[in-house]
């Protein structure tokens, strides 16, 4: 019954999906925790010891379009629920293994750029108050590691296999477009509690559109992957 090809159907997506969810869940919350343990540690140390001087990513037209909003980091940090979902819904563990390679792979390009490129954005305009959960986090990340934007990054590369992974379950378009919906919410809150400027975000969502394509595409060309195309 571990298998997928002998559990029995499951009713509508949700219920493909709840199936999805079981199958090695303990393996996969595992990974999850393990995976967030040394990314932040090296993201952290990274923060703490740049090798060269930093460099300021400038704001563009689009900052200046975006309002601080505070509430946004409610958005901001819902990151760390999402990008999650995907590889709570992969149903091999072949999948689940390529998946965290990929994520790795994604996390040492963007650590690789800040380790020879320390950036940072621009010092902050004078937040109207009370801000105390925002402050907080700018204490914390010190507003740096800024290009590209992992958060970024990881959010569009959740998004694109989120969506993958619901076109396999047959969900329908409201399922998608909450799941793109979410994605953006994600990226715009970085901008709008000024944690990165629209260059960082830029350059997230390229790197992670391009992680994500090029595994789907790998997977693709591999004995057993699955033949779903990449875009949502």
């Amino acid at each position: 019954m571990d298998s997928p090809e002998k559990r029995p159907p499951a009713s509508g997506w949700p219920g493909r999906a709840w199936s999805r969810i079981r199958f090695r869940w303990f393996t996969k919350m595992a990974g999850t925790v393990v995976f967030m343990a040394a990314f932040f540690i090296g993201y952290f140390w990274l923060l703490g010891h740049p090798r060269y001087p930093l460099t300021t990513v400038p704001r563009t037209f689009v900052d200046r379009l975006v309002p601080f909003q505070p509430a946004a980091l409610a958005l901001y940090v819902s990151l760390w629920v999402y990008a999650p979902l995907a590889p709570a819904l992969l149903r091999t563990g072949r999948e689940m293994w390529s998946y965290a390679a990929a994520a790795v792979a994604l996390s040492l390009a963007g650590f690789a750029v800040f380790f020879l490129w320390p950036t940072t954005v621009p010092k902050p305009e004078v937040y109207p108050s009370p801000v105390g959960p925002v402050s907080f986090l700018k204490a914390v990340d010190a507003s740096g590691n800024a290009f590209p934007s992992l958060h970024v990054a990881f959010a569009v590369f959740s998004a694109l296999w989120i969506g993958r992974l619901l076109r396999e379950m047959d969900a329908g378009g409201l399922a998608r477009a909450l799941n793109w919906a979410w994605c953006i919410g994600i990226i715009y809150s970085t901008l709008a509690i000024r944690q990165h400027v629209a260059l960082d975000a830029l350059s997230g969502a390229a790197l992670g559109a391009a992680a994500a394509v090029l595994h789907m595409r790998i997977l693709r060309g591999r004995p057993g992957g699955a033949p779903a195309p990449a875009a949502s």
